[in-house]
C-alpha cells in the first residue's frame, strides 16, 4: 500500500473509528465498524496467516479446522485470553475498510485518485465459547474465509518471503514486527537497486509505520 503500514500499533482510544496516515502525497485511512473497533497491534498476524493459507491452498476461499490454529502457527499460548484476543482480531480485520490514494494539484487543478480495499469478502468461523481455547482433537468444523479479490491478487502477484519463526518471535512486539515486515518488503522490492530511506524526513520511515506521531523526533529514532 505505497509504503504505509495499515493498522495502528496500540489499541486506539475508545470510540476512535478512523486511523489516518500520510506519506507525501499518498494518504491512507482505516475505518472501523462501531461494534468491533479498529484493528491494531497483534491483529497484523491475521492477514499474514490467512495469506499463508491462501498460497498453500492456492485459492482465495481458505478452509481450516479451528481459529486456535493461528495460535499454534505463531507459537502463541493456547489459553483463553489469547484465543479471545484472536477472535476479536478476526472481527476487527473483517469489518475494517481501507481507503488509500493520492491528491495532487498540478496547474491548480485538483486531481484525486482513491481506492477502497478490504481483506475478506466473507468469514464463517466456529468459535469455542469456553475459556479453554483448544478444540477437542476429535471435533472438526468447517471454517472458511473468502479473501477479497484485491487482497488475493496482491498475494498472488507479490509473494514476499517472510520467516515464520521471525514473526512468531516478534508476535508480542507489534512495533518490531511492523519494522520487520516493512524491511522484508522493502528489501524484496528494491532488489539490486540502491535505496535510501530517511528516518524522519517527508516520505521517511516515521510516516510509513503504524506508530503514533512522536512529539520529539529523537524518541522515534530511539
Amino acid at each position: 500500500m505505497k509504503d504505509i503500514v495499515a493498522i495502528p500499533l496500540r489499541r486506539p482510544p475508545s470510540g476512535q473509528l478512523v486511523h489516518a496516515r500520510r506519506n507525501g502525497r499518498f494518504s491512507l485511512k482505516v475505518t472501523a465498524h462501531p461494534r468491533f473497533g479498529l484493528p491494531y497491534g497483534q491483529d497484523l498476524l491475521i492477514p499474514i496467516w490467512v495469506a499463508t493459507l491462501a498460497v498453500k491452498q492456492n485459492t482465495r476461499a481458505i478452509h481450516f479446522e479451528s481459529a486456535a490454529q493461528i495460535l499454534e502457527f505463531f507459537r502463541l499460548p493456547k489459553d483463553g485470553p489469547h484465543y479471545r484476543r484472536m477472535v476479536e482480531g478476526f472481527q476487527r480485520v473483517f469489518a475494517a475498510t481501507i481507503f488509500f490514494g493520492t491528491e495532487q494539484q498540478p496547474d491548480k487543478t485538483p486531481v484525486m485518485d482513491f481506492s477502497r480495499f478490504h481483506f475478506f469478502d466473507r468469514m464463517h468461523l466456529w468459535f469455542n465459547n469456553r475459556d479453554e481455547a483448544p478444540v477437542p482433537a476429535h471435533e472438526t468444523f468447517e471454517n472458511e474465509i473468502v479473501l477479497s479479490e484485491a487482497f488475493y491478487r496482491e498475494i498472488d502477484e507479490h509473494r514476499i518471503p517472510v520467516e515464520r519463526e521471525a514473526i512468531a518471535a516478534l508476535a508480542h512486539a507489534p512495533g518490531v514486527l511492523d519494522s520487520y515486515m516493512w524491511l522484508v518488503w522493502k528489501s524484496w522490492t528494491v532488489k539490486s537497486r540502491p535505496a535510501s530511506v530517511p528516518l524522519l524526513a517527508p516520505n521517511g520511515l516515521s510516516e510509513q509505520l503504524g506508530s503514533a506521531e512522536y512529539l520529539q523526533p529523537r524518541l522515534f529514532r530511539f
